[in-house]
């Protein structure tokens, strides 16, 4: 595969030739095969080949892809909720999901009986799992900063586990249609499809817990110290 040599390229087109020899009406040499032109009904017509550079550069703009979607949605976040942390608790979560799904990519193919090949669609799966994951972590967020303003005497665990509760069962209804309906295209949508409706069937499930185990969890551990702090400074002036 990676060898560019003519020689290699000889070796392919003969490997063809023998494999395909059998479906001839007649017998055909090699020569025959390789100088066939479109007005002969026999032969090879035409031959491409794929460089290994062209797909390197596939790998490398799609590694760059994923990598200016986080950044972006880090950037996003942080802006959006004014704090940084909550910044790095969403992105800790879209890595979190995207390495599960590549995981489970890497894992299993070559066992489950259809496509994973890792091509562009894959990507495409992989964008929209970290769009999916980050909107519901977006709400959970703003329901934990909704939470802090209103209730400012809580800790900052008890408005982050108020906050969870009562999100809890929209991100169960939400998750739960979305899977149906993905599980529907996975099973009757055929076999071309079936490898992009897996991704995206792990992706929403693990993207789901994330959001409420790992976006939050990440969030609340960064900004312990700060709320650590408030607390001790409310403590000194009751002091006084």
């Amino acid at each position: 595969i990676d060898n560019n040599d003519i020689k290699t390229d000889s070796i392919v087109d003969m490997a063809v030739f023998k494999g395909v020899q059998p479906f001839f009406d007649t017998p055909i040499t090699y020569e025959e095969y390789s100088s066939a032109d479109e007005n002969k009904a026999r032969g090879m017509l035409s031959s491409q080949k794929v460089d290994p550079t062209i797909s390197d550069d596939l790998v490398w703009e799609a590694y760059l892809a994923l990598f200016f979607a986080l950044i972006i949605i880090f950037i996003y976040i942080a802006l959006r909720f004014r704090n940084w942390q909550y910044g790095i608790g969403g992105l800790v979560a879209l890595v979190h999901d995207a390495l599960i799904v590549v995981s489970l990519y890497s894992i299993f193919s070559g066992v489950l009986p259809f496509d994973m090949e890792v091509d562009q669609a894959f990507i495409a799966a992989v964008l929209t799992i970290i769009g999916y994951s980050i909107n519901d972590t977006v709400i959970i967020f703003d329901r934990v900063r909704e939470y802090t303003g209103l209730y400012t005497r809580r800790s900052l665990k008890e408005n982050m586990n108020g906050a969870l509760n009562s999100t809890l069962s929209r991100t169960i209804n939400t998750s739960g249609t979305t899977i149906v309906v993905l599980l529907t295209i996975f099973i009757f949508g055929g076999e071309v499809i079936r490898g992009f409706a897996f991704a995206l069937l792990a992706g929403v499930i693990v993207g789901t817990y994330s959001s409420v185990f790992v976006a939050s969890p990440v969030a609340y551990e960064t900004m312990k110290k700060k709320e650590d702090l408030k607390l001790q400074k409310r403590k000194s002036k009751s002091k006084k």
